[in-house]
C-alpha cells in the first residue's frame, strides 16, 4: 500500500469509498452518505484553519483507493495535527487495512510535519462502538475532554483523544 495526498481530482474515487462505508455517515450525521460527501471531506476545513494546513490522504492498494484520512497541521495549537477522519472503503474493513493505514498516517505525519509531537482526534459516541476501540490500539488514550456534538437532528457526545508521536 502507498500513501498520497489527494485533491479534487479524486472526488470519484473518494465517493466511492465514502458510499461504501454508508454505516460511518449514518453513525456520525443521522443520514445516508449524500452526493456531495467527498467534495465536502476535500474541501471543507474548521474557520481560522488555513487551507494549507489541510491534507487528505488517500491509502491505495495498487490503483484502487482503500482508505481516506483527513488531517489538519498545527490544529487546534501548533505542536499539534488533529485527524478528523480515517475511514476505511467497505470492501477492506477487517483485514488489518486500517492498522496499516492509520500506521502510513503516522509515518507521513512524522515525515512532513516535523514539529508535530501530538495527534489528536475526536471520537462520537454514536460510533464509539465502531472506533473507540480501534483508536485505543492504535495508542490513543483519552484526554478526558468531552463536546456536544449536533448533526442537523442528531444529538451526542464527542471524546477527544490523543498520542504522542516522534
Amino acid at each position: 500500500m502507498e500513501i498520497r495526498a489527494i485533491g479534487i481530482d479524486d472526488v470519484g474515487q473518494v465517493q466511492e469509498l465514502i458510499e461504501s462505508d454508508a454505516g460511518y455517515t449514518e453513525r456520525i450525521t443521522g443520514y445516508p452518505p449524500g452526493a456531495a460527501d467527498a467534495q465536502s471531506l476535500l474541501m471543507g476545513r474548521p474557520e481560522g484553519v488555513a487551507e494549507d494546513a489541510k491534507v487528505v490522504l488517500g491509502v491505495f492498494d495498487g490503483a484502487r483507493l482503500v482508505a481516506v484520512a483527513d488531517l489538519l497541521r498545527g490544529y487546534p495549537v501548533e505542536g499539534k495535527a488533529f485527524i478528523g477522519l480515517l475511514e476505511m472503503h467497505g470492501e477492506y474493513q477487517g483485514r488489518g487495512v486500517g492498522r496499516a493505514a492509520y500506521g502510513l498516517v503516522e509515518r507521513y505525519v512524522g515525515d512532513s510535519w516535523p514539529e508535530v509531537r501530538t495527534l489528536r482526534l475526536a471520537v462520537v459516541d454514536t460510533n464509539a462502538e465502531v472506533a473507540e476501540g480501534f483508536w485505543r490500539r492504535q495508542g490513543f488514550e483519552p484526554t478526558g475532554e468531552e463536546k456536544t456534538y449536533q448533526y442537523d437532528k442528531l444529538v451526542s457526545t464527542v471524546r477527544l483523544y490523543e498520542k504522542k508521536v516522534g
